[in-house]
């Protein structure tokens, strides 16, 4: 059984990885002084290419927080201006790890739940339902019968995980491609390191299930795994089964019903998560949800949430409709209270303003529909995407990492859904509410 790297081979690999990645930028751009444009340009086109394929390599063989933010550097990728098949190789990282041995497994959840695998469950599925970059999970089902998932913590994976941040901060962030205050980038990576924090506590998961069991378990437009405490640990956490279609699978055979009900359910439970309940799911990847024949969806996964300030929400919900009425000065202020204008001035917020007012127009139509022939928004963002990454005066407040991240998520969803809607309608509704909540207007 191979073990897992220690943690001075984990900071030398990465530390490896980002002395290549600095070094071939610096000297490219010194060869670069001496070529014409387009030999320039080809060549950096190669250059990005190969660093794509370095970092999924070695991002992609690593677990626990290195592989958990290079997925999330793969999803962020799909924003940017990146050549196809650069993006391709970044999106590799999103693929499966390779399982854990089942003995293994075995021997963490009878060391956790103090019980024999036999004593403990009716059934055990030694086939693995999948391997993310800090779990595995197992199918079982309870003597009483329940069918359940039985997800378990990688083995050491607590131990590597600010090493992990450190090494993986120095390589995406050392200069070459983002220049910001290291107070900004410092506390960007904080919130980052808090979220993994909770990911690696199943404790804390189980709170977030029971959190979403109280706002969703009656709810017929969705399916929330009920938590079964017995079987639960800081290291194995046991769930019922949610049964469903992957998106891939459900798009095959869903009817055009079906897949607008999902569709519509998926931008609902985000909106009402952000501005009503205050607490997101923020894991956007596709395999978090599932999908029943008649549209209903499934959530997997509570290890990602994301609890918001209620004044800091209602900030972001006031701007939010400020772009939805194309009310500029509203935008304005909103975003200097929420912090994401540091110092005012012409040039930045027009930026901001530009990037607000693009991104809210599919919203002030009463009907628009996500993935459809001609449908441009992310290409209309991306230039406004790189002139934010360089101006000073644009702050990124780390509650939008996990809030963008999750909207991002949920847009790709969407396109593949091709997806009617008014979306301004649900959209305002749930973000008056946050304003007025914030404002003193409501109290429950």
């Amino acid at each position: 059984m191979a073990k897992r790297p220690s943690r001075l081979k984990r900071l030398a690999s990465l530390g490896g990885l980002t002395s290549r990645v600095t070094g071939s930028y610096i000297g490219e751009r010194v060869k670069g002084v001496f070529q014409d444009e387009d030999t320039r340009k080809r060549a950096m086109e190669r250059l990005h290419l190969d660093n794509a394929k370095q970092v999924a390599k070695t991002l992609g063989r690593m677990r626990g927080a290195a592989q958990k933010l290079g997925q999330s550097l793969a999803l962020a990728a799909s924003s940017l201006d990146l050549p196809e098949d650069v993006q391709s190789v970044l999106d590799q990282m999103n693929s499966g790890g390779e399982p854990v041995p089942f003995e293994v497994i075995r021997a963490t959840i009878e060391a956790e739940l103090e019980g024999t695998l036999e004593e403990l469950f009716a059934s055990f599925s030694e086939e693995p339902l999948g391997t993310a970059s800090l779990a595995q999970a197992h199918a079982a089902t309870l003597h009483s019968g329940e069918d359940v998932v039985v997800k378990v913590l990688h083995e050491g994976v607590k131990e590597g995980v600010e090493a992990d941040l450190l090494a993986v901060k120095a390589m995406l962030l050392s200069g070459v491609v983002i220049r910001r205050d290291k107070s900004e980038l410092d506390a960007v990576f904080t919130e980052v390191q808090e979220r993994l924090a909770e990911e690696l506590d199943y404790l804390q998961e189980a709170l977030n299930i029971q959190d979403f069991q109280r706002m969703y378990g009656d709810d017929p437009r969705v399916e929330v795994p009920r938590l079964h405490p017995r079987y639960c640990t800081e290291q194995v956490l046991t769930l019922d089964r949610v049964h469903g279609k992957s998106i891939d699978d459900f798009l095959e055979t869903a009817t055009p019903e079906a897949r607008q009900r999902a569709g519509v359910t998926l931008a609902e439970l985000y909106y009402e998560q952000t501005f009503k309940h205050r607490t997101l799911h923020a894991d956007p990847h596709p395999g978090n949800y599932l999908f029943q024949d008649d549209g209903t969806v499934g959530l997997l996964d509570f290890g990602c949430v994301k609890r918001f300030d209620e004044f800091w929400i209602g900030h972001y919900a006031r701007a939010a409709l400020g772009g939805l009425h194309s009310k500029r000065e509203e935008v304005v202020q909103a975003c200097i209270d929420m912090g994401s204008l540091s110092e005012p001035d012409e040039a930045s917020e027009a930026l901001l303003w530009g990037f607000i007012d693009t991104l809210s127009r599919p919203f002030r139509a009463e009907s628009y529909t996500i993935g459809a022939h001609g449908e441009e928004t992310l290409e209309k963002l991306r230039p406004y995407f790189r002139r934010m990454v360089t101006n000073r005066n644009v702050v990124l407040p780390p509650s939008l990492v996990f809030l963008h991240r999750s909207l991002g998520g949920l847009y790709a969803i969407e396109r593949k859904l091709v997806v009617e809607g008014h979306w301004g309608a649900i959209l305002e509704k749930n973000a008056q509410y946050a304003v007025d909540r914030a404002e003193g207007r409501l109290t429950n």
